[in-house]
Formats: C-alpha cells, sequence, structure tokens
C-alpha cells in the first residue's frame, strides 16, 4: 500500500494495516555519512523513495541547504553557512510599520507555499524583535501585514491544490520551547481567522490537510483541527507526551514527530525504547496514529540503525 493511502487511513480513523512511519534524513546526514546512510536506506528501503537509494546531495539538496545567500519573493535574504543544514533569515526587509503599508505582495504564481508560509513569514519580513511589538502593542499596521501575507497564500493555493494529491502539506512553526511567544490569545485573535481562510480552500477542494508545526503548541491543537487540519505533526519534547496525550488521543490524529533532542545521547537501546514507548502511548487500531523521525547529523549511525531497526518492527504494532 502506498504511503497516502495509508496515511489517509491513519488521518481518517480507517483502520490502517500499519503505522506510517516517515524518516527524514538531513543532506548533512549524507555529507557525513554518505557510505552507510546510503547502505541503511537499501537495508530499509520500505521507508524511502524508491530513487532515493540514489540520493546524491551535492546536486539534489535544495539552494537553501548551500552555503551562500539567497533572496525570495518577498525580499527577506536567507544565508548559510554549514551546508546540509538550513538557511535562516538574516535579511528582514519590512523594517518599519509604514513599510507594511507600502508593502506589495509578489508576483509569484507558481503554487509554492514553503515551509514558514504564515507566521514564519511574518517573522522574516518584520525581524523577531518588531513583530513582537507589533503583537504587544496590537499596532493597526498588524492586521494589514497578516492580511496581505494570507491574501499571497490563497492565490498560491489555487495553484497547489490543481497540481497536488489527496493531502496538501503545510508546515509553519508555531511554538517555542516552552510555548507561543505571543500567548494563545492572540495567536486565536490575529493568527487562527488566517489559518480557518487557507485551510477552508483545501477543504472545498475536497482534500486534506496535514500540518507540521514544531515548538509547544499543544494547547492550541483543537483550534487548529478547527482552522481545518486533519493531521497534525508536534514534536514530542516540547509538548511533552502526557500533553499530547491529554489532548489528542482518540480525538486528533498525529504524525508524532519522536525526540530529536534525545538521539544524539542515547544508546541505540534508548533509542528503540523510546520508539515503543510513543507507539504503545498513542496506538489504537483506528488509527490516529504516524510517526516521523529526522535523523540530524548529531545522531551517531548506531543510533540511526537503531531508530530504523525499530520503526520496521514496531510498525506492525497491535
Amino acid at each position: 500500500m502506498d504511503r497516502q493511502t495509508l496515511l489517509l487511513k491513519a488521518m481518517t480513523y480507517d483502520y490502517p494495516e500499519e503505522i506510517p512511519f516517515s524518516i527524514g534524513i538531513l543532506p548533512a546526514v549524507w555529507k557525513q555519512h554518505e557510505n552507510e546512510i546510503r547502505e541503511l536506506v537499501r537495508q530499509y528501503s520500505g521507508f524511502f523513495h524508491k530513487d532515493y537509494v540514489d540520493y546524491n546531495y551535492r546536486e539534489q539538496m535544495s539552494e537553501r541547504f548551500r552555503v551562500g545567500s539567497t533572496v525570495d519573493e518577498w525580499g527577506c535574504v536567507w544565508s548559510n553557512i554549514e551546508e546540509g543544514l538550513n538557511s535562516m533569515v538574516t535579511g528582514h526587509p519590512v523594517k518599519t510599520r509604514e513599510d507594511i503599508r507600502r508593502l506589495v505582495i509578489p508576483t509569484d504564481r507558481d503554487g509554492n507555499i514553503p515551509h514558514g508560509f504564515f507566521y514564519l513569514r511574518l517573522l522574516d519580513l518584520r525581524g523577531f524583535e518588531e513583530i513582537m511589538l507589533d503583537f504587544a502593542e496590537e499596532c493597526g499596521e498588524l492586521q494589514i501585514l497578516i492580511d496581505k501575507v494570507v491574501e499571497y497564500n490563497c492565490i498560491q493555493l489555487e495553484k497547489k491544490i490543481e497540481n497536488t494529491g489527496q493531502i496538501v502539506y503545510f508546515g509553519d512553526d508555531l511554538g517555542m520551547q516552552k510555548g507561543l511567544a505571543i500567548g494563545p490569545e492572540k495567536w486565536r485573535k490575529y493568527l487562527k481567522p488566517g489559518f480557518k481562510k487557507i485551510y477552508d480552500m483545501v477543504r472545498r477542494a475536497g482534500k486534506y490537510v496535514y500540518m507540521h508545526t514544531d515548538g509547544m503548541i499543544y494547547e492550541i491543537i483543537p483550534d487548529l483541527f478547527e482552522c481545518g487540519v486533519q493531521m497534525v505533526n508536534p514534536q514530542y519534547r516540547a509538548n511533552g507526551l502526557e500533553n499530547l496525550l491529554r489532548v489528542c488521543r482518540g480525538k486528533y490524529p498525529i504524525n508524532l514527530d519522536l525526540d530529536r533532542q534525545l538521539f544524539p545521547f542515547a544508546s541505540p537501546g534508548e533509542c528503540k525504547e523510546h520508539v515503543r514507548q510513543c507507539v504503545e502511548a498513542f496506538y489504537m487500531p483506528s488509527g490516529g496514529l504516524a510517526i516521523n523521525i529526522e535523523i540530524g547529523p548529531d545522531i551517531p549511525i548506531a543510533n540511526v540503525e537503531a531508530l530504523l531497526q525499530a520503526a520496521d518492527e514496531y510498525r506492525t504494532f497491535c
């Protein structure tokens, strides 16, 4: 069974034949352990696209994983000093509130909705300190900026919906390590309507909304589903197992992002035990659970192998 069908069954509590596992390997891992990673991809090929065994990070990784600077369609400057890891925004083009009023949305109509398409886009445009002041003072320009970003996303989404499968994937990191930077009330006041407007377009098209979001976000997970999300991808460490169990189990389907902050320091046995603990805690025969494992360059190869072994073992857990 293909992964999208399996994931749809998990999203809709339609008794998936196994737990969907997804494995993400950063280009920096290929750079550091190319031969070992290629062999593991061959050995556990069921978790990867058939062409991934021939992946060439030097040629195939995206521009933002390369050393240097790029400028996006909004004028944000992205900089990278470490090949294989993602860039960060170092140049914020909307420096003043008057600039917000003058800002013109990009002319791109290619259907591209990148990670950080809404909330993080506000931070990229204004810079963290300035946008936090905008939220704190609730200036009139804040809503103008939000409206412009939402308008652009809706334009891009019209194109994206035409050229995507049944699941439409979104990513926007809403939380920090210990909560939402703007707090849940202002998130609901300023951002929830925009997310709903965007996700309503997907739902009206008869497609499914999947949302990745890092940080502690468990207190707004019900709100995300009210916006139209049908599966959310929360982090284990930032949210805590007990919080996610209390909020989500049996109510809101999740693709649980396992503990990346554990993997570099744990033993192979502890990595396997972590997978087992999470599967046993959330598993229901009807579904509602997928598991995501992201492999970074700080994880020992022995732990990478242990995580793949555990994924292979527990995907058929019952």
